[in-house]
């Protein structure tokens, strides 16, 4: 069963820009890492949410502590007003399976 992530990253002021230019550059490189079927960022002009589906709690770990993660925090990390919060979700399918989870 794929894992859905939800993180949610604040910038710092005057700082948005830099960090969704950070995480909109390394979507690429992620979207060819063994296990992403989705890593998508959404935003609402001041916070930025990236949501994401790994086939594998494996290979969502892999993900937390590789390359592009390191390479990505090592440019956001002095960017951020707080901390990333990162949650692991469990699908809850309710009504029409095709609008009721993501799947």
């Amino acid at each position: 069963m794929s894992v859905i992530v939800v993180a949610t990253i604040t910038p710092a002021e005057g700082q948005y820009q830099a960090v969704l230019d950070a995480f909109t550059g390394i979507i690429p490189a992620v979207h060819q890492e063994e296990g992403c079927e989705l890593y998508a960022a959404h935003t609402d002009g001041r916070i930025i949410i990236m949501v994401e589906r790994w086939t594998s709690a494996e290979l969502l770990a892999a993900h937390a502590d590789g390359e592009n993660l390191v390479k990505l925090n090592a440019v956001i990390g002095d960017l951020l007003a707080t901390p990333t919060v990162v949650k692991a979700l469990q699908n809850v399918p309710a009504g029409d399976p095709a609008k009721g989870s993501i799947q």
